[in-house]
């Protein structure tokens, strides 16, 4: 991708970049919004992601292309407008360089700027997370900045929050900027802080994107967000993490039908991503496939950020030999199943699924076949 990138930075802008940097994207592993609620969520950086090359400019203006569209954005220096329609994937390089002053992080001034990538659009394994990631390496290298990694992914997180509209956690960026090969990102989102906890040998992930709709800015997330919410000062707590289920059972009466579905996930979902650590660290991928197929039907019934598309890819694969578990991963609402798998699991198998999904809406999933990576990083030219 490197390669790739380089050479088509200097044929588009006629010189090649002076910096480089790439973020993964990641895979929800359990903890379905759980993080903007104060829960811990486990996730994986995945060998896919997002590549920004930068170069800086003396003139003031700053160029953005990407062969998502093929087309020129001109901007002058400053000049943070929000972009609509073929434009708006430049909102990601933007919302940094607005949350960059918030951390006391000069912004750069003129700059040639290109991104490629190898996510699959729409499919929950948080494209938007790594675009932000990679831009905020690269636009710290060109000021000769280094402030901590903690801050590098809550530039990413304000940035998604605050320009593009996204009330997201920490999740997202989280992951992407702590990932580590063959290990879990852990993160407590109350504090936040960041571990890692190793992954079996025999832990393989299959992603299953339905190209069904995933966007979240659309107010689907909003309300489910807004419900938690109201869930929690129905509860009178700060945030779900401190309530638990008798608590919930005590307050139905103030709560409204969707205020309390929500909460009953938030809160059993929190125990869920407890259960699954202890798993891990026995070793016992059968009882973590259990737990992810338990938060998948959660998502399905209670929190209803599930579809018909992915619920018939759930149902489909844990009726699949070398199966642990699956879900839905990421933000719901359309995009991806992930399925964790033993290493006997193979395209066969995940053929097999793929025909009941086309029996019954007349087209495949894209299947993707992950394994962990590092996090966010800048790379040598």
């Amino acid at each position: 991708m490197k390669e790739q990138l380089v050479s088509r930075f200097t044929q588009v802008f006629g010189h090649a970049p002076r910096f480089v940097a790439r973020a993964p994207g990641r895979i929800e592993f359990i903890g379905n919004h759980t993080d903007y609620n104060g829960g811990p969520v486990l996730g994986a950086a995945i060998d896919r992601g997002v590549w920004v090359a930068l170069s800086p400019r003396t003139d003031g203006q700053r160029r953005f292309f990407s062969d998502l569209t093929g087309e020129m954005v001109t901007l002058s220096a400053g000049e943070l407008l929000k972009q609509k329609g073929a434009a708006s994937w430049v909102n990601y390089p933007l919302g940094v360089l607005a949350a960059l002053p918030e951390f006391d992080c000069q912004v750069p001034a003129g700059f040639d700027f290109m991104a490629i990538s190898n996510l699959p659009p729409g499919a929950g394994l948080s494209s938007s997370a790594a675009f932000e990631l990679a831009s905020v390496l690269a636009f710290l290298e060109a000021t000769a900045q280094h402030p901590s990694r903690e801050i590098v992914v809550k530039i990413g997180k304000h940035a998604e929050n605050y320009f593009v509209g996204v009330p997201c956690g920490i999740l997202d960026q989280g992951v992407s900027g702590f990932g580590k090969k063959n290990q879990l990102v852990f993160i407590d989102c109350r504090i936040p802080s960041f571990s890692t906890v190793p992954l079996p040998a025999d832990a393989h992930f299959w992603i299953f994107n339905t190209h069904t709709k995933h966007a979240l800015v659309d107010g689907l997330y909003a309300a489910r967000h807004r419900e938690c919410m109201e869930a929690a000062q129905g509860l009178g707590v700060s945030q779900l993490v401190n309530a638990d289920l008798t608590q919930l059972e005590a307050a139905r009466g103030k709560l409204s039908e969707f205020a309390y579905r929500r909460a009953e996930h938030i809160i059993g979902e929190i125990t869920r991503v407890a259960e699954t650590k202890r798993a891990l660290a026995a070793g016992d991928l059968h009882k973590v496939g259990e737990l992810l197929t338990a938060s998948h039907r959660s998502s399905q019934r209670l929190f209803e950020n599930s579809t018909k598309e992915l619920d018939t890819l759930v149902d489909a694969l844990v009726e699949t030999p070398e199966v642990y578990g699956a879900r839905l991963t990421g933000g719901g609402f359309g995009g991806a199943v992930m399925a964790l798998t033993t290493a006997k699991f193979d395209q066969e198998h995940a053929e097999r699924v793929g025909r009941v999904y086309r029996e019954a809406y007349s087209s495949a999933p894209d299947v993707l076949h992950c394994q962990t990576d590092d996090g966010a990083m800048l790379v040598k030219i």
